[in-house]
């Protein structure tokens, strides 16, 4: 564990109390174990973490459903397990609320990929003694029967042989997935607190284990700081905190290991092995999981809100935070609000990682590197830790950065990177990984490394009675640094230095009675109120080739708690301004006094520079002049609190030399100037080389690398270019050389544009890159050789790096096809070289927009979601429906709110993507992933979150795109002309020029007359030539896609999306496979998908062949409008049900043999599922089914005698099945089959209009009669099911077998149907399923089952499901039976997620 790097083991051994006692540190990441080796007490024997909260929700579990214990104390379990409650329990209430999770959503991949490893091997054992049972079978009945002539005979085989090969075809790995068992949760209150228990024994590996009634109870993590285990197997720690009155439960578990990783670095305590320890082994933790395990960690809005809300709540001191992500705005968004409030009115020091995006300039993330209110630290890298950590055979001579730590400037000046502290430590990791710690790097390591640096300080503050202040430490630890190299410009590596604990303390003792106090920076370019920054950073080259004038607001910012009597009014300080460049950036030798209630107005100067006054009212206090000074200095009364301190200064880096420059300004106080700075205004300078060849080339040679070494060239890009190819050549090495190759640029308003590679080169030799750049922009190319690359080999590495710039010029950034037959066109010209232009598009993706069908707007629970300023945080969930004709590939895109979370105003978004079963397929956030669906009909609810509800209103009509990946045979590749009527007349196609860059030269010769003489026409110039010249271009257009060419179910509206690419590079992928995206440089190209055509066929008959009269036709349009009125009535009533029953009625008596009415009747008495009154209809049935009188009969005879314990279920069911049956057989009745067997047998003549319709008629009552068979056969099926279950004694035996239902009515209706269809299709298969089971032919049933299943392409079917678990159960299959119960509840849960 480093410590020595930060003199944290220097501080520890003079001031063993001040080790982090009394101090409380809230750890954002991915969840802390609290089993954790070195994480149960502090070094003063008191716990070591207090709480472990899941911010993110990912493990909450709806436990809203309430159920009561039986006699003998079992509860179903939401899965539809039954769990035995243990008796010792107290719950005096008696209710239990119940819930359940499927485990591997609660595991990290690699946890995950254990388990199934580990299941799968336990799997295959019984799947193999199944398969050789089963090939015991088979080769019993060859031996028994050599030959196998008979028909019954030749089934049984083939029964056994397909039990042979569906255990085999299981055994298949891509057969196989494992999406782990679901574990039922029971929450209680006994009394005083909300317990909860967990079922695990379906992770266990040996029977008895994991029930519900061994688990140990445990409640809140706060309260009794208990934890569990799921199973030995996983051996991963559980936490278990209810809420919401106990109708929420979140099983706190870790997402990653890198949070106790982070924990261990900040504060791990081993008596045993001190060497161990953290760098405060005496502080506490709360764990608050930001990293949601759902998105793999990913941290989300609500897990950083709750995460500050709970850091608030256990009034904790310090928080380190070792996430972070790029940001398009710094020190923005709403996150950063809530730090800031954090910050100032609470007073907890936030420190966090500045990233891994080194070795860019400009590379820092949020909010770390981006956020003043926050310390922000790099990875810095000693010679101990690089021999001892990293296993280096010779270490580097001194310590440096590591190569990948973030650098600053921010895009708005500020330094970005605070400190440094060491980026790498073996610390502790959780259970589940079988081991007890692991070595890790990155700035996520030196941020709790300086965390517990800072929590010694705050420790020893503490004790000594020396109020805690973030603004107070901070200044401790910047000017007590210890500088990581040797330039100014190291500063934007390792921040003002390494830290070190002792000095900081000195410094702190010795500043206890300064007041704490923040300088708020805000610099604008004088004459622009916007943008404000926070430093001066010239980086492009137009504000490196003059002064510019800067305008600089100074603001004393106190805590909000601070006294106006006792800090606010005695506060007074006496500064002198320094600088760290005094040939380029001067200061007066003016002192600044800062004195209330009048504030005096600082302006200083930089060399060569004459400082304007400031004009704005106030009053003239003092001039001073001096060389290369001349300022005024203002005097204004306070008004209700600070006013700022303006001042110009003009930056003139005209005579800087090309590349980096980097100064500060910083203000000491006079009567201290021992403090150090009291503040800074960095001011960077990248000074871009220009390229004034042509073509564009530019070579840096002879470039000298030793390990650790950054070269840094900044080059100005010609205003032209869009891409680069980049050659690099590497000498003068013997062993393998490893190299981070990183180009940068910056826009307004845009996330960089970054391109990075790793280059490995084994040996001496080249290598070419092609990336896009921006021209006119300034471009860092940063090259490194790895801080451990070649250390040992005492070669120094030679590179030499060319880079030509190419580029074709467009007049339109991006392309939109209006939907209409229109081309668009494209004038392309190359300014900088020759290029080649090869144009190449394709759209491959389709958004579809949607708005909500549902919006809800709720207010959460206090308990989580209640922010420290007491506001309450309100959710709008948005439910937005479609449909997926076929399966695709499938992301959701919200353009107002994608690919942001620290630079939102927005405090979160979450989206969830089911299907009519309620199984998820997606998840995600700001960063919408790809997801894979099938066919089939989706909801997607997205959750947007935050404390002020007009916010939230304005959201209810949020437009959501779904878009959708194309498959390859489905992009559509457009096509380029030369015309602008070449998509129509399909001539004129553009493929590739040649463009020539310059001007071309242009005549024009007016009224010239012609002379004509013997031997032709002359030309005689009577007048002036008129010349000009004019850039060569090359106009083309490009064509909308073929209407028929639209991809199938794109709907009016909808947008095709691809992208469009004009050149070729001179190597790597080029444009030959026309894919645009492959291109180094490509752009967007949009079209708008226009009204489908109408059907010009639509609506034209022929009435030649029609023969009826008007009346008859009126009589069937009656009668077809009465039947469309019967489907349309809904039955959810009793009044419903009266007038569908006596509309029915009265239609059966009008047109009592039309097949299409009884089918619609057939139809509508399938879907029913409830009547009130079960009897009442059951005796009505009877009556219009004599067949079925007796039956009844009995039936409600057991029902009077209370002799059936499930009379209620049967009945419903035989009800519902005996209407169907009575409709089924009406149906068959009205068909003539004879003569629809006669007409089926001949063919008809398809240019004969009137043989069609009377085909398509018969068609469709042969699917009619198929129907009314098919749902007759399921009828009788499942009341003979439920007769046997009923037939308990030889009496009920004998009376059920005197029924008027035939053993063989359901063979006689099963070979009825095999006359009119095929019985194995999907569509009557269940059918047939049913057939092989009635005649004990288990497996062909279970084959016939599982092809239908995997052939019908539409969402899964409960029905289905449960009849082959149901086959697997009867053949005893156990294996098997465990495995479909798991995916039961993946395909069919009980309820949707939490959010």
């Amino acid at each position: 564990m480093p410590k020595k790097e930060i003199a944290a083991d220097r501080f520890v051994e003079a001031h063993p109390e001040y080790d982090g006692r009394g101090v409380v540190i809230a750890i954002f990441d991915s969840g802390v174990d609290p089993a954790a080796a070195g994480l149960k007490v502090t070094s003063d024997g008191k716990p070591k973490i207090l709480d472990v909260i899941d911010c993110t929700g990912s493990g909450d579990i709806d436990t809203s459903t309430i159920v009561k214990a039986d006699d003998n104390g079992r509860i179903c379990g939401t899965s539809g397990n039954s769990l035995v409650v243990n008796s010792s329990w107290k719950n005096p209430s008696g209710e239990w609320h119940v819930g359940c999770k499927l485990v591997y959503e609660l595991f990290t991949n690699t946890l995950t990929d254990r388990l199934k490893k580990e299941r799968k091997k336990r799997w295959d054992e019984k799947n193999q003694e199944a398969i050789a049972e089963a090939v015991k079978h088979l080769d019993e009945f060859d031996k028994r029967h050599t030959k196998v002539d008979d028909t019954n005979l030749k089934k049984k085989r083939e029964d056994l042989q397909s039990r042979v090969d569906l255990l085999r075809k299981q055994a298949d790995v891509n057969s196989y997935d494992d999406k782990g068992p679901a574990i039922d949760a029971v929450v209680w209150h006994d009394g005083e607190v909300w317990r909860a228990a967990l079922d695990t024994h379906s992770l266990e590996d040996e029977s008895g284990c994991g029930k519900l009634a061994d688990f140990l109870p445990l409640t809140n993590y706060r309260i009794e700081r208990k934890y569990g285990i799921f199973s030995k197997l996983d051996a991963c720690t559980c936490v278990l905190n209810v809420y919401n009155e106990g109708n929420v439960l979140s099983i706190v578990t870790d997402s990653s290991p890198h949070g106790t990783h982070v924990a261990g670095i900040t504060s791990a305590y081993h008596p045993k092995e001190p060497l161990l320890n953290g760098v405060a082994p005496g502080a506490q933790l709360i764990s608050c999981k930001i990293g949601d395990s759902r998105l793999g960690s990913m941290e989300t809005g609500t897990g950083l809100v709750r995460a500050l809300i709970a850091a608030v709540e256990h009034k904790c001191d310090l928080i380190n935070m070792s996430y972070g992500e790029p940001t398009l705005l710094p020190d923005y968004g709403r996150f950063v609000d809530l730090v800031n409030e954090v910050v100032n009115k609470h007073r907890l020091i936030f420190i966090s990682s500045a990233g891994n995006n080194g070795p860019a300039l400009s590379t820092v993330g949020a909010p770390g590197g981006t956020t003043s209110s926050i310390i922000g630290v790099g990875a810095y890298v000693s010679p101990a830790m690089a021999a001892g950590a990293h296993n280096l055979v010779e270490a580097p001579p001194e310590g440096l950065e590591y190569t990948w730590s973030s650098r600053g400037p921010t895009v708005d000046g500020d330094l970005g990177v605070s400190i440094s502290a060491a980026g790498g430590a073996m610390a502790p990791v959780p259970t589940w990984t079988l081991q007890h710690r692991m070595f890790m790097n990155g700035t996520s390591m030196s941020s709790p490394c300086a965390c517990g640096g800072v929590a010694l300080l705050v420790s020893a503050m503490k004790a000594e009675g020396v109020p805690v202040s973030p603004y107070s430490a901070r200044e401790a630890l910047e000017n007590t640094t210890v500088p990581v190299g040797g330039s100014p410009e190291d500063k934007l590596s390792a921040g003002q230095g390494l830290m070190q604990v002792d000095k900081a303390y000195d410094y702190i003792q010795k500043s206890r009675d300064v007041p704490s106090v923040w300088y708020q920076i805000k610099i604008s370019q004088s004459g622009k109120s916007t943008p404000t920054s926070r430093g001066i950073y010239l980086r492009e080259a137009d504000l490196c080739k003059k002064s510019t004038e800067w305008t600089v607001k100074v603001e004393p910012k106190f805590h909000d708690d601070a006294s106006n009597l006792d800090q606010l009014v005695p506060f007074e300080e006496c500064v002198k301004l320094h600088s760290t460049g005094e040939a380029v950036v001067r200061a007066p030798d003016t002192y600044w006094l800062v004195k209330n209630p009048l504030l005096y107005l600082l302006i200083f100067s930089v060399t060569d520079v004459t400082i304007r006054k400031r004009t704005r009212s106030g009053y003239l206090i003092a001039s001073v002049k001096k060389k290369f000074f001349r300022a005024s200095v203002h005097c204004y009364p306070l008004n209700y609190g600070w006013s700022q301190y303006d001042s110009d200064i003009i930056v003139d880096p005209t005579t800087l030399s090309n590349g980096l420059h980097y100064y500060e300004v910083y203000a000491l106080d006079c009567k201290s100037p021992w403090r150090g700075p009291l503040f800074r205004i960095p001011v960077t300078i990248t000074k871009p080389q220009s390229i004034e060849s042509r073509p564009p080339l530019i070579v840096f040679q002879g470039m000298s690398f030793v390990p650790g070494h950054i070269e840094r060239k900044f080059v100005e890009v010609p205003i032209g270019a869009t891409w680069v190819e980049v050659t690099m050549k590497t000498s003068g090495f013997s062993t393998a050389r490893r190299f981070f190759i990183d180009s940068v640029q910056i826009s307004p308003l845009q996330r960089h544009i970054k391109w990075e590679s790793v280059a490995t080169f084994s040996s001496p030799s080249s290598k070419s890159f092609s990336f896009a750049v921006v021209g006119g922009r300034t471009m860092e190319l940063a090259i490194a050789q790895f801080w451990s690359s070649g250390v040992g080999s005492h070669d120094t590495t030679s590179v030499d790096f060319e880079i030509a710039f190419h580029g074709i010029s467009i007049n339109k950034d991006e392309i939109v096809l209006d939907g209409s037959e229109a081309p668009i066109r494209i004038d392309a010209e190359a300014l900088l070289s020759l290029e080649n232009l090869a144009p190449a598009a394709v759209l491959n993706k389709v958004r579809i927009p949607y708005r909500p069908v549902d919006a809800k707007l709720s207010t959460l629970s206090a308990e989580r979601d209640k922010l420290p300023s007491g506001k309450q945080i309100l959710a709008l969930l948005l439910t937005y429906k479609f449909k997926l004709e076929e399966g695709a590939d499938i992301k959701p895109h919200i353009p107002l709110l994608n690919n942001r979370i620290y630079d939102n105003k927005f405090e979160s978004q979450f989206y969830m993507i089911s299907d009519t079963n309620k199984r998820v397929y997606a998840m995600g956030d700001v960063y919408p992933d790809t997801a894979k669906l099938p066919k089939g009909e989706y909801t997607l609810q997205l959750y947007l979150r935050h404390d002020n509800v007009q916010y939230l209103e304005k959201m209810k009509q949020l437009v959501l795109f779904i878009e959708k990946n194309l498959e390859e045979k489905e992009a559509i590749r457009l096509s380029f002309y030369a015309q602008p009527d070449g998509p129509v007349m399909g001539n004129g196609s553009f493929s590739s020029s040649i463009l020539i860059p310059g001007y071309a030269l242009i005549i024009i010769l007016p009224m010239l007359p012609l002379v004509f003489l013997s031997n032709g026409p002359v030309l005689i110039l009577t007048e002036l030539l008129y010349i000009y010249y004019d850039r060569t271009k090359e106009a083309f257009y490009v064509g909308p896609p073929a209407k028929d060419k639209l991809p199938k179910g794109t709907s009016a509206g909808s947008v095709l999306v691809g992208a469009i690419s004009y050149g070729k590079v001179s190597f790597g992928v080029n444009n030959e496979a026309k894919n645009p995206e492959k291109n180094p440089v490509s752009y967007s190209i949009s079209c708008i998908v226009p009204p489908v055509q109408l059907d010009e066929d639509k609506g034209k008959g022929s009435s030649s062949s029609c023969t009826k009269s008007v009346s008859e036709k009126l009589e069937e349009e009656v009668r077809d409008a009465k039947i469309r009125v019967l489907s349309n009535l809904k039955q959810s009533t009793d009044e419903e049900r009266s007038d569908w029953k006596k509309l029915t009625i009265s239609l059966k008596s009008e047109y009592p043999k039309y097949t299409p009415l009884l089918a619609k009747i057939l139809e509508a008495l399938i879907s029913q599922n409830n009547f009130k009154d079960k009897i009442h209809h059951y005796e009505e049935v009877s009556n219009h089914v004599p067949a079925f009188a007796y039956l009844f009969l009995a039936i409600l005879e057991d029902v009077r005698k209370n002799t059936i314990r499930k009379k209620v279920l049967y009945l419903q069911v035989t009800v519902r099945k005996l209407n169907s049956l009575c409709a089924a057989d009406e149906v068959i009745e009205s068909i003539d089959t004879e003569e629809l067997a006669k007409y089926l047998s001949l063919k008809s003549d398809p240019d004969d209009e009137g043989a069609e319709k009377m085909k398509k008629k018969m068609d469709m009552t042969r699917d009619q009669l198929a129907e009314a068979l098919y749902q007759k056969g399921l009828a009788l099926a499942e009341i003979e099911s439920l007769k046997g279950e009923k037939v308990a004694d030889k009496e009920e035996a004998k009376a059920a077998s005197d029924s008027s239902i035939r053993p063989d009515s359901f063979e006689e209706n099963f070979k009825e149907l095999k006359k009119w269809v095929d019985v194995k299709s999907s569509r009557y298969g269940t059918l047939f399923v049913i057939f092989e089971r009635r005649k004990g032919r288990l497996g062909t049933a279970l084959k016939v089952l599982s092809d239908m299943i995997q052939e019908d392409g539409q969402p899964p079917k409960k029905k289905l499901y449960d009849l082959k678990l149901s086959l697997l159960e009867q053949i005893g299959w156990a294996h098997l039976v465990s495995y479909e119960k798991q995916w039961m509840n993946v395909r069919f849960p009980a309820s949707l997620p939490l959010f």
